[in-house]
């Protein structure tokens, strides 16, 4: 099946209010603009120079979002552009974000990642950890943020079972913060299920999901 079918075979099957990202990393501008084409403006990349060069490349009406872990340090090449940062697991991380958002006179949007899964290669905050970021005023000092969401990521297993607690617990750890609404905090996006996985984390009430693999083929 070509990209423009995959794209519309998985289109089809999800809900009105689940966002799609195509996660392009790896793939060439030619297969990221047979989606484009196709109706898809949300794109996540995991390396933010290749992010970057397909930025300056392709149609400025794209939405890049950046799912993968961020280095402090390369925070300033994506910030004149970058729509979402799925995984932001510090405050340390967020204040960088915020530094190079002001001086690029925007407010930019992020998410934090919870970690859920019973794996030690897995980054981001616990409950505890979360509740501390949420409520400190470290964070309300910062007015080039915004969270928007938390994401996380199961366990890489075949137990289905396994996997459904752990975005489970994902909502339920959504829920008690959902109405907490600050200048800075504002959690309406919930960003759980990859290609393997995301039919449960829509059962989970999951609202993003990012898929790659089922949309431009394995790497």
């Amino acid at each position: 099946m070509t990209i423009r079918e995959n794209l519309t075979a998985i289109q089809a099957g999800l809900p009105e209010q689940v966002t799609l990202v195509a996660v392009s990393k790896t793939k060439p501008v030619s297969d990221l603009m047979e989606a484009y084409e196709a109706g898809q403006r949300i794109f996540g990349e995991n390396k933010i120079q290749e992010m970057t060069d397909k930025w300056e490349q392709m149609p400025k009406d794209i939405q890049w979002h950046m799912i993968g872990h961020v280095q402090t340090n390369k925070v300033k090449y994506m910030a004149p552009y970058v729509s979402l940062i799925h995984g932001v697991d510090s405050l340390k991380l967020l204040q960088e974000i915020n530094r190079q958002a002001q001086k690029n006179n925007r407010v930019i949007d992020c998410l934090l990642q919870i970690y859920i899964a019973e794996e030690e290669s897995k980054f981001g905050l616990d409950e505890n950890e979360l509740k501390t970021l949420l409520t400190s005023d470290a964070l309300q000092d910062l007015q080039n943020v915004r969270i928007k969401g938390l994401m996380g990521m199961a366990t890489f297993t075949d137990s289905k079972a396994q996997i459904k607690k752990e975005f489970s617990r994902l909502k339920a750890i959504f829920d008690t913060y959902k109405n907490n609404k600050t200048q800075t905090t504002d959690l309406s996006i919930l960003s759980m299920g990859m290609s393997g996985d995301y039919a449960i984390a829509i059962d989970c009430g999951s609202t993003m999901v990012r898929i790659g693999s089922s949309i431009f083929g394995s790497r």
